[in-house]
C-alpha cells in the first residue's frame, strides 16, 4: 500500500495534527500518573518514565531564569510556527521537506500549549547510562528534533541550481 504525496503543503497539516495529539495525550497520561519529580517508572536498562518540569528551552537552557524565558519561548514557538505554516502554502512537490516543517509544527505547537497551561514544558522521556542521565524530553521535543534532521537531509539531497548547473 503507497500513501498518497500531497501535492500541497498545507496538506501535511494532519502530520502536525497527528504530533500534537500523541503529545498532549502523552503529556496528561504522565500528569495523571506520576508526581512531578518524585516518581520514576523504570523500563529498561537504560531509560525510564519520569515527570519534570522545563521552563526553559531544549536541554532546560534559561530554566534558572527568573520567568521572562516564559513569555520568549512562546513568542519564538509562534513566530517559527507562522514562518512554517507560510511555507508549507507556498511548497508543492517536495514531501520530505513538508513533512519536517509539519513535524516541528506540531512539536512546537505542543509545547506552546504547555507553556500557556502550566507555565512550563512538561518532560517524561529519560535515557540515561552509566549514572548520567539525558535531558528528560517529551513527544514534542522529538518531532522538532526529527523534523530538523529531516530538513538537512532534504538539504543534502537537493541538485544546486544555476546557470552552471
Amino acid at each position: 500500500m503507497t500513501v498518497p504525496t500531497p501535492r500541497k503543503g498545507l496538506a501535511w497539516l494532519w502530520l502536525s495534527a497527528l504530533v500534537l495529539s500523541l503529545d498532549q495525550i502523552t503529556k496528561l497520561a504522565v500528569i495523571d500518573a506520576l508526581a512531578p519529580y518524585q516518581d520514576v517508572i523504570p523500563l529498561t536498562a537504560f531509560f525510564n518514565l519520569v515527570h519534570v518540569h522545563n521552563t526553559g528551552a531544549a536541554f532546560s537552557l534559561f530554566a534558572d531564569q527568573p520567568g521572562w524565558q516564559r513569555y520568549f519561548f512562546l513568542a519564538v514557538a509562534l513566530v517559527a510556527s507562522t514562518v512554517i505554516l507560510y511555507l508549507l502554502r507556498r511548497t508543492r512537490g517536495q514531501p520530505l521537506f513538508c513533512a519536517a516543517l509539519a513535524l516541528i509544527l506540531g512539536g512546537a505547537l505542543g509545547n506552546v500549549i504547555d507553556r500557556i497551561a502550566y507555565g512550563h514544558v512538561v518532560d517524561f522521556l529519560d535515557f540515561h547510562a552509566g549514572g548520567w542521565h539525558w535531558p528528560a524530553f517529551n513527544v514534542a521535543d522529538s518531532a522538532i528534533t526529527v523534523g530538523a534532521a529531516l530538513i538537512i537531509l532534504d538539504s543534502l539531497r537537493r541538485k544546486p541550481v544555476g546557470p552552471e548547473h
